[in-house]
């Protein structure tokens, strides 16, 4: 059976959506009457391929599934597979749970795909944009094995530690963009529409007026006449940004540069190292072979550089050199992940000392992360400060001026 989604109109003539699992769109359509909905459209739901569509369409029109919901639906597989039941019962279970219809129409397709006697793997491999090359590798090796249902429950703890991660890094951002967007704003609003009724009573005094002052009348001047234009081209140059670094040559040369920056390449290598380790271990854990965890593991460095030396740490590993050689002669990990990764080799516990590498990365990319938040706050509060000051001195000066010569 496959999964249809449709639209209807009921009795009172609203529409309504939904999904339902039938042979044809001609038995859907047969139930929805049985149900007193006139069908309106039916189509198969969701299903997506990498093979067969362009990738504009693969973009525009892929299953939105956060890292929230993949960590919950997977949580759920995880808890009915353990319980026993069948793994197509299970997933139709899961979909009966979803309250979203994409969700629920992407459990009806893995579920369609598996009773036609398909692995789960290989059902997921129809949705590469949900479920990543790391994910499909590990169910595989899990059904492979045997143990399908604690591999699910390893998944769903690293897609949980990714989706904590993430909010957590989201919210220390959340209040530093605030203080800079009020700060803009506030700014540009003094200098467009404050500063020149002030100032104006100073422009055709024939006393040469300070600096300071002369400065700011000019500055007003520039916002009010080209702030639109600034803004136009701030977006402009952002969507040109964007459209040089869809080319892989250039991205790979944008990710070298940031790499040789002063404190971002410290922080980019903690952040891109750590999932690495992360998802290697998770990988060697479920059984995957230490080679194709390596080269899936690499798949998850967001930075094209970092991805590259990965690659040739795998093919290092595949001349017969041991892994913390490998990662050494790279230069690019850390060397406190090269020496737990060494007595992880030595000691028979190489998944171990992985994931410890990992939590101590994120353990000090948090640390890091807060310091520069911390110190980021009352540089703004500062900066706000003297910003306003500026201004002031720039308006009361004259009127020191003004009160000299009438003395």
């Amino acid at each position: 059976m496959t999964a249809y989604r449709y639209k209807a109109l009921n009795a009172t003539g609203k529409l309504v959506k939904g999904v339902l699992e039938g042979d044809s769109e001609r038995q859907i359509r047969s139930q929805l009457r049985a149900q007193k909905l006139r069908p309106v459209e039916v189509a198969v739901a969701n299903r997506q391929t990498a093979g067969n569509q362009p990738r504009w369409q693969l973009a525009l029109f892929k299953p939105r599934i956060s890292v929230a919901e993949l960590a919950m639906v997977t949580r759920q597989l995880a808890t009915l597979v353990q319980s026993g039941l069948p793994l197509d019962e299970c997933l139709q279970a899961a979909a009966e749970q979803s309250r979203k219809a994409r969700t629920k129409a992407l459990l009806l397709q893995l579920r369609s795909r598996v009773s036609e006697g398909h692995t789960l793997a290989y059902a997921m491999a129809e949705f590469p944009l949900v479920f990543n090359d790391m994910y499909r590798a590990m169910v595989k090796a899990g059904e492979h094995a045997g143990f399908l249902g604690p591999v699910l429950e390893q998944l769903a703890d690293y897609n949980e530690q990714r989706q904590y991660t993430a909010q957590k890094l989201k919210m220390a951002m959340i209040y530093p963009l605030i203080l800079i967007a009020v700060a803009v704003a506030v700014v540009v609003a003094l200098m467009v529409f404050v500063v020149p009724e002030l100032v104006g009573i100073f422009s055709h005094s024939k006393r040469e007026l300070p600096l300071l002052t002369r400065a700011l009348i000019s500055t007003s001047d520039f916002f009010r006449d080209y702030v639109l234009w600034l803004i136009a081209l701030l977006i402009a140059l952002f969507i040109a940004l964007r459209h040089v670094l869809r080319k892989p040559a250039r991205r790979k040369g944008w990710h070298r540069l940031l790499l040789r920056m002063p404190g971002i390449s410290r922080l980019l290598t903690a952040m891109d190292t750590a999932r690495f380790a992360s998802t290697l271990s998770i990988l060697m854990a479920s059984g995957v072979p230490l080679l194709e965890a390596l080269r899936i593991a690499g798949q998850v460095l967001t930075n094209l550089v970092l991805r590259e030396d990965s690659g040739v740490v795998a093919d290092r590993v595949q001349e017969g050199s041991s892994l913390n050689r490998a990662l050494r002669e790279s230069g690019r990990f850390p060397p406190m992940m090269v020496h737990m990764v060494a007595s992880g080799e030595t000691s028979g516990e190489l998944e171990t000392m992985l994931q410890r590498s990992a939590n101590n990365q994120e353990r000090e990319l948090e640390m890091t992360l807060g310091t520069m938040m911390s110190l980021l706050e009352p540089l703004l509060v500062v900066f706000m400060g003297v910003m306003v000051l500026s201004i002031v001195l720039a308006i009361l000066l004259p009127i020191f001026d003004l009160n000299t010569m009438v003395r």
